[in-house]
């Protein structure tokens, strides 16, 4: 029972993870290329889940609704690049932080007046319902595992997307040195949307996938947004490889802490002592892991570009 227990929470760890890399690489890419502090990123989550909630209850198709999911979020962080963010590339982080949290506002109260204030629900659809049985006795979420596969084949996808291809080449030259890829002819006003439509695109296909397991509501994209900066801190600013790396990590260490750290405590104190002292130190863990990788490397596991 306990190693059939242990499988099944590294396992949730890894899709945790997996989703957290879909919200990091797209802020990572952000900040790596733009050297832009994006706060609505998490918004941009919201979209993407609200869109699929609302496409997959007016179609019964929640297929038509993660291919929703993908434009809307695409679609509105190329609105938000070309009406708000343009006008912040040469501004200081101070005046991005506060723009990009006015976007959050908006976005909240725009998704509560188009959808309301009560949550909605989406279903797994039918050909990823029931449960796998896997080596060791684990019976396990067919779900979850294709969110895991999705979230491997995305990492795939973009590391050779950045390493080798053309839109890649340019992404890369933009962070190192935008200004000269800029008098070389490179369009940089294109190339930065197209970058922050890939990364929205990423947060809302997370969100999409997310919302068949909770509510979808508005908020809901603030609290993964925290875990994502926690996320690109540990694995490098603008690394792909970092981010995954990262996300992997604090998958992984947040959902073992939370089980493990109880059931450890419990054999030297008191069991109901240690069910709350330990659920106190697992909500900490990530952040005291993050402050440990820091100490040692602080620009992070990876260097930028990777």
């Amino acid at each position: 029972m306990q190693t059939a227990l242990i499988i099944e929470q590294l396992l949730n760890g890894l899709q945790f993870g997996v989703m957290l890399f879909l919200m990091a690489a797209g802020l990572t890419l952000i900040f790596g290329v733009m050297g832009l502090i994006n706060l609505a990123h998490g918004s941009l989550y919201m979209t993407g889940a609200f869109a699929c909630a609302a496409v997959a209850a007016w179609s019964g198709s929640f297929w038509l609704g993660l291919a929703a999911s993908l434009v809307a979020a695409a679609g509105a962080g190329a609105i938000v690049e070309i009406t708000v963010i343009r006008r912040l590339y040469d501004r200081d982080h101070l005046d991005q932080v506060l723009a990009t949290f006015a976007l959050i506002l908006i976005f909240s109260e725009g998704a509560r007046w188009l959808f309301g204030s009560f949550p909605l629900y989406l279903d797994i659809p039918p050909q990823l319902a029931g449960a796998v049985q896997l080596p060791g006795g684990v019976s396990y979420p067919l779900y979850r595992l294709a969110i895991i596969a999705v979230g491997l084949a995305v990492a795939g996808g973009l590391f050779l997307l950045i390493s080798r291809t053309r839109l890649g080449m340019r992404i890369r030259a933009g962070e190192s040195d935008r200004e000269m890829i800029s008098a070389l002819g490179v369009d940089i006003h294109t190339l930065y949307t197209v970058v922050f439509a890939l990364g929205a695109a990423l947060a809302g296909l997370a969100g999409a996938m997310v919302g068949a397991l909770q509510s979808v509501q508005v908020g809901m994209g603030e609290p993964v947004l925290i875990l994502a900066f926690v996320v690109i801190v540990i694995g490098g600013i603008g690394s792909i490889r970092g981010a995954f790396i990262g996300a992997l990590l604090v998958g992984v260490v947040d959902t073992m802490g939370r089980i493990l750290l109880p059931q450890a405590l419990a054999a030297i104190i008191d069991p109901a002592q240690a069910a709350s002292i330990g659920a106190a130190i697992a909500s900490m863990l990530i952040y005291i892991v993050m402050a440990l990788i820091l100490a040692l490397r602080p620009r992070g596991l990876f260097a930028a570009g990777g």
